[in-house]
């Protein structure tokens, strides 16, 4: 079940949860037996060892379906995308990268329980299922839900834990898979979104090698691919070169814009099969495209066809 964007409704019927800044996992355990996968329905278990051992022991032996957000920490606590980018992307992990980048699971709602579907029961009895599991402890919790509090309280402190933002859930709604409800809202304190790659622009200087910027797109109402700016920032060394060599890989000599834009930016493209997904924070966006973009990495959990948004049409 997915969240739509906007303010979050000041009422008592919503409770608020804080919005983590990794990536979405649902969680099925069968007996001793736990698997991860991703919201693309990718089984991404071999990537978390560690997490799906600390679950497993965490569910003893129940049969559980679960929601969630893997997350990786900075020093001072703080969710970090950036830091987990070091685990998403690698299949078997080494020991070392599983020391150097550890993870945790944040269990946020419960689907089924032994074999009995929860998904058509109310949110606070769902939250109240998951508490009763007491999966907390070690790289596994289920953080807290508020009732009765401010949103704009709960954002601001959302700002001071250095977290994403805010999500809002109707107290007596029920989970629907794979839907996009107004009964989650979504409240980012910063603008992210995810974006197709369509191409490249040559680099100078030290850029050379790599790439000077990625051409970014989306799709419209019509489904169409339409430009949305282009980003040069936010990307390691080894993030640039990990990322030219996936764009010569995709390398094509026809646009995927149809037709191409007249923009300066895109004079010297280079253009690849849309098939990456980036994700980009942003300050805002104009009917030119995306002001100040920067490059948060790579979204193997998303495919080109769902990256759309109304603001591009």
């Amino acid at each position: 079940m997915l969240a739509v964007a906007g303010r979050p409704p000041d009422t008592a019927a919503w409770a608020i949860e804080m919005k983590w800044d990794g990536v979405r996992a649902i969680v099925v355990c069968d007996g001793d037996t736990c698997r991860l996968y991703s919201r693309n329905k990718r089984d991404i278990t071999g990537s978390y060892p560690d997490l799906v051992e600390a679950i497993a022991a965490a569910a003893r032996g129940r049969e559980l379906i679960l929601d969630g957000e893997i997350i990786a920490q900075t020093p001072n606590g703080a969710p970090s995308f950036g830091l987990l980018q070091r685990r998403m992307h690698v299949v078997r992990p080494s020991n070392e990268l599983i020391r150097a980048v550890a993870v945790q699971f944040y269990a946020f709602d419960v689907l089924a329980v032994d074999g009995d579907a929860t998904t058509d029961l109310p949110y606070l009895v769902r939250r109240e299922q998951l508490y009763d599991l007491t999966l907390s402890g070690g790289l596994v919790s289920s953080p807290p839900h508020w009732l009765g509090q401010a949103a704009d309280r709960m954002l601001e402190l959302a700002r001071e834990h250095h977290l994403e933002g805010i999500v809002s859930k109707e107290t007596e709604s029920t989970y629907h898979p794979g839907r996009r409800c107004p009964v989650w809202i979504k409240t980012p304190l910063r603008h992210t979104t995810e974006a197709i790659v369509a191409g490249w622009t040559p680099g100078n200087g030290m850029l050379a090698p790599t790439f000077g910027s990625l051409v970014l797109a989306a799709h419209n109402s019509d489904k169409r691919l339409v430009y949305i700016g282009n980003v040069g920032t936010g990307f390691t060394v080894l993030a640039r070169r990990a990322l030219r060599k996936q764009l010569d890989d995709l390398a094509v000599d026809t646009s995927p814009f149809d037709p191409i834009p007249d923009r300066r930016e895109l004079r010297a493209a280079r253009w690849v099969r849309p098939e990456l997904v980036g994700d980009i924070e942003y300050r805002e966006y104009t009917g030119d495209g995306l002001r100040h973009p920067s490059w948060r990495g790579l979204r193997t959990d998303k495919t080109p066809d769902e990256i759309k948004w109304e603001l591009f049409d």
